[in-house]
């Protein structure tokens, strides 16, 4: 199962065209993933560029694939319309559920910050059932890092747990109430808005293994922000992640970052298990 993380800056690449075609084709083209992490997925913002609805333009872009979106900014346009910025999820192996997480947004004053939230979607792969979230954590705020980054953790062990609940099927069992067993394994991926150094990066790591580490062990994390686009980043610097449960590292046949891609300000990530 081949996992491509990409934050796709809704769609603008560093010739400053907002064009969703283009990341499909580039990431079907390059990568060939089975399962597709996107973040800043944009809906209905023309003041980025952005005016359509990229969620429905990047299914198209993914023939025989399902999508999943989540929006952790909703709100209306002022003309009867909805603005909608998330993340989203393309599988062409079959998707058993999918889960929407409001991650927490304590308040900070004077710090901008916007809603943020996780989409997670039970992915039958080739070697059984597994869990992929993918995710944006907040740029400007730590304290709202630090939250979201503990509900995540939180997520991973309420997913477990229900992955191990046994009960007897009852007869109310049937309809919504229908149960669908949970993965046990599960994968962490997205922009996280830290560099490898952070202790948010450890905790998370103690929560699941890092894959760049387990499957590159001793080497440095390549840059993943900054490589192209100098506006946020004074310096290139790692802060796409993709974290495995422990149960799958021994899985890990590569995990590697495309250097070259400008289709984003961001550079894709690569992550295979077998």
């Amino acid at each position: 199962m081949r996992i491509l993380q990409w934050n796709i800056q809704w769609c603008r690449g560093m010739d400053g065209r907002v064009d969703p075609a283009r990341i499909a084709r580039l990431a079907r083209e390059l990568y060939d993933p089975d399962v597709v992490c996107l973040q800043e997925v944009a809906v209905n913002y023309p003041d980025l560029g952005a005016a359509h609805d990229q969620p429905a333009l990047l299914a198209a872009g993914f023939p025989g694939y399902s999508a999943h979106f989540a929006a952790a900014v909703d709100t209306s346009d002022g003309k009867g319309g909805r603005k909608r910025f998330g993340n989203m999820i393309l599988s062409r192996l079959p998707v058993r559920q999918v889960f929407r997480h409001s991650l927490p947004w304590p308040p900070e004053a004077g710090v901008p910050n916007m809603p943020r939230v996780a989409v997670e979607a039970v992915i039958e792969a080739p070697f059984g059932p597994v869990g992929v979230t993918t995710t944006h954590l907040e740029y400007y705020s730590n304290a709202q890092r630090a939250a979201q980054v503990g509900r995540l953790i939180e997520l991973k062990g309420e997913a477990l747990a229900h992955a191990t609940r046994l009960s007897a099927p009852k007869k109310k069992d049937s309809g919504p109430f229908t149960p669908f067993p949970r993965a046990a394994g599960s994968i962490l991926t997205g922009d996280f808005n830290m560099r490898p150094e952070d202790p948010l990066v450890a905790r998370l790591s103690n929560a699941w293994r890092d894959a760049w580490t387990a499957a590159n062990p001793g080497k440095p994390h390549p840059p993943t922000f900054g490589v192209f686009d100098k506006e946020f980043a004074s310096e290139p610097y790692c802060c796409d992640f993709v974290f495995i449960s422990s149960d799958l590292v021994g899985r890990i046949a590569e995990a590697r970052v495309d250097p070259q891609n400008q289709a984003s300000d961001h550079q894709p990530v690569i992550v295979e298990l077998r």
